[in-house]
Order: structure tokens, then sequence, then C-alpha cells
């Protein structure tokens, strides 16, 4: 199930649109200082909350602190930890001045961690859903289903929000999703099952839209638990999964081969030029031998909660590393409470991550040290030196420099194997109808189909 809060029930103060360009969504506009350390936006006026409070600059200061407030566990810590100084102008503009300075800062705003809530009203409108957004709640069971129904008089009139009601279900199983669409339950579902697309392709009341963005599977080691806390351990892991044949027999073509880092073919500096990690019969003996350990048995827990045919890549996984004398041991864990009992907590297991628009964004969530969801405990001097190095760099130029040798880093030292870029293959109802252009930063059209598509 999408995040059926990002373009739906809250709104962030900018947003990606379509076409993969910034736009505002709360905030009209913004400025920067010429080193990119104090930022100015402009809120949008005559907005409101869906209980009737006016939006504005006081919403906007306490929505981001809650992010670092003590026992905030939030995602978007390390976005909003950059903000030294957070000062309100007037009812309609704030001022955020950051520890050093950021490019692109103001897509890091877009993020769906980052919603507005009403001031003195946090906790009130996070459990009954009081936003901004086109949709108010009627109904959530998180987990299962939400309904939300049209606003009336929204600032979005006339550009985005062409339905008066609307339902999200949570169908994770995926044969069941797809029967779903396929009878005429739902209008729409995500990740497709490639095994029954031909069967989809098929029905003239089904139409599957496929979008190339940075999306990709991961499969992180937590880098300081033995035996993947020794680099040779990574480098022969890396080097005994058939990348390719995962491609073909996971993703049916649709996506490609990845090299062991997270910035995709759709970010400004992917580093499409580095040497490319392959499946290796004699770089796996090399690294082996020289670990020390002898024979390498390592479980690796998956689900298919992680990613369609996720116990499939693994098993291939399996067959492809047993070849060449690692033993995978594919623990096939339940999809119900696999990210809360299994991500961030066990060795070695398997994820995705929709990619983000920026490397900065990409690296600050995932790789940065210390950061909720580094899901491989990555801590490396040379890469969070360059991290901060590039962040507050203007010059493209440099930043590609910078970039370059963060993702080449991550390759051949870091402690995820990233074997492939998915696209984004959804289907819906051939009812539905949307713009030119179907975004590509996250499922569905960026998340945001409720408020972008309508019916023909």
């Amino acid at each position: 199930m999408i995040n059926c809060c990002h373009g739906c029930v809250f709104d962030c103060l900018t947003e990606v649109g379509p076409d993969g360009q910034l736009r505002g969504e709360l905030a009209e506009s913004w400025e920067a200082s010429p080193d990119a350390k104090v930022w100015t936006f402009k809120l949008r006026q005559g907005v409101t909350f869906h209980n009737g409070k006016a939006f504005g600059a006081d919403d906007v200061l306490e929505s981001l602190a809650m992010h670092t407030a003590e026992g905030a566990k939030s995602a978007a810590q390390p976005i909003v930890s950059a903000i030294s100084e957070m000062k309100k102008i007037n009812e309609h503009e704030v001022e955020l001045t950051l520890e050093a300075g950021n490019a692109d800062f103001p897509f890091l705003l877009s993020d769906y961690h980052i919603v507005m809530f009403p001031a003195g009203q946090v906790d009130e409108a996070i459990a009954k859903g009081i936003g901004t957004g086109l949709y108010e709640a009627v109904s959530f069971d998180p987990g299962v289903r939400f309904v939300g129904k049209r606003v009336a008089s929204h600032y979005k009139d006339g550009s985005a929000g062409w339905f008066d009601e609307i339902e999200y279900i949570a169908i994770n199983d995926t044969s069941a999703r797809m029967n779903a669409l396929m009878t005429g339950q739902v209008d729409a579902v995500n990740r497709i099952d490639f095994k029954t697309e031909p069967l989809m392709r098929a029905n003239p009341r089904i139409t599957i839209f496929e979008v190339t963005g940075n999306q990709h599977y991961t499969l992180p080691m937590l880098s300081n638990v033995a035996p993947f806390d020794n680099l040779d351990v990574r480098l022969a892991l890396k080097h005994a999964v058939d990348r390719q044949e995962l491609v073909d027999k996971i993703l049916q073509g649709h996506g490609a081969v990845a090299n062991d880092h997270p910035i995709g073919p759709a970010n400004q500096y992917y580093a499409a030029d580095l040497p490319q990690i392959e499946y290796d019969p004699d770089k796996v003996k090399f690294h082996l031998d020289k670990s020390g350990i002898g024979e390498l048995n390592v479980d690796l827990h998956i689900a298919n909660a992680a990613f369609n045919g996720a116990i499939d890549a693994g098993q291939l996984y399996q067959s492809s590393a047993k070849k060449l004398g690692i033993n995978i041991n594919v623990v096939q864990e339940p999809d119900d409470g696999y990210w809360s009992n299994v991500w961030l907590k066990k060795p070695w297991c398997a994820s995705y991550y929709s990619g983000r628009a920026t490397e900065d964004w990409m690296f600050a969530t995932a790789y940065e040290a210390g950061v909720p969801w580094n899901e491989s405990n990555w801590d490396d001097p040379r890469f969070q030196e360059l991290l901060y190095a590039g962040r507050k760099e203007l010059d493209s130029d440099k930043r590609r420099v910078i970039y370059h040798e963060m993702q080449e880093i991550l390759s051949t030292r870091g402690s995820t194997v990233i074997p492939m870029y998915a696209n984004y293959v959804d289907a819906a109802s051939s009812a539905l109808a949307h713009g030119e252009n179907i975004g590509n930063n996250f499922q569905m059209d960026g998340s945001r189909m409720a408020e972008r598509w309508w019916f023909a």
C-alpha cells in the first residue's frame, strides 16, 4: 500500500512534480543566501487545515521541530537536524538557517515524512488525520484500510483532486492483490506480479504503466556484525551474485543491473562509468582466502514483503553462490511484521528503496552514520567527509567528482549488495486517466495518484 498521507491528507512545503521538477506545495517560493545556508520560504496564503485552522508560519516551525524532539525516531531526523535556527518572519514567511550550506535543501522538504501539522495540535492531527491535503480522513485502520473524502474549496482546486472519495486497501499478498484488480474489486494496484503480467496485459480493462526511476533492491549486511565486518567477506558475497540472472528472472527484464551503490540512472550524478561488480569465481576465491574465515556459511533473512520475488531472488543467489563455495541459508520470514522484526535487526536481510531525487538525499537517508534508516550500520570516515563536502558544494562539476567517489566507495567497500534497479511497474483500470508524465520518484505516480489521476 502506498503512503496514504503524502499527497492526500497532508501536504509538504515542496513537491517533486511528475516531470521531476521541484515546485511549491505549501511554500509558494523560496530563496537562499549565496552560501546556501539561509533559506527563506514564502508560504501559501488562504490555506486551512481540515479542522478549519489557518495554515501559517507557526505550523511550519512546530512541524519541523517535532522530528528532532527528545525521543523522536523520525526518518527525517537527518534532514531537520541540519537546521540550526528556525525563525518566523511573519505569518506567511519563515527563515531556516542550516549548520552548513545545502544546495538541495528545498528538495529535501518534499520528503513524505516532513508534512505540515497544525501547531499545538500535532498529536491530535496525527491520530485523526488533520492536514491541509485534498482529502479528509473518514476512517483509517493502519496497515488495513483508509477512506478519505474530497475537501471543498481547496487551494489545489482546478489543478488536482478529481475524485469525490478515495479508498486505500492494504493487500500484502501479491496474488490476492493482482486478483483484486483483475476482478474489478480495486481500480489500481502497485508492484505487479511479473508472473501474471501476460494475463493482465491480455485484459482490455487493465492498463500497465511502467516508469524508470531510481528504485533499487538491497541486501544490507550489518557492517559491525561478524562476518560482515570483514571487507573480504563482503566482497566475496558481492561477486557471488549473478545480477543479470536476477534482472531476467525476478524483474522479467523490467529493470537493470546495479553496482552496489544506491544512486540510480535517473540521478544527475549517476556514475555510469564505474567498473561493474560481476559474478566472478576467481575473485570470490581470492577474497574468501584473504578473509581467513575458511568456509563461509551465512543466513539471509528474507520475505516477499521486502520486494516482489524476494524469496525467489534469495534462492537464485543461494544457487549461484553455492557453485563458488559460499553457503547461503535463505531464512524465509513472515510478511507480517517483516519491517519491525527483521529489517534493521537481522545481520543480513532484504530491503528496497525508491531512491531519492538528489544524491545527498539518498545518502543522508540510508548511509549517513547514525541515521535511523542506515540499514547496514555503515560508518566510513572518508564517505562521511565527502558527504558533508558535497552537501554544501554549489559547483556542479565539483559535486560530480564528490558523488562519483562516494558511489565508488559503496560499490567497492560498502556493506550492501544492490544487485538491480527495478522499474516501477504498476497497473490500473483502463477507466483511469493521467497527465502526460507519470512521476518516477515513487511508485504510483510519485505516490500522488489520488490527486493527479481521474476517471476518463
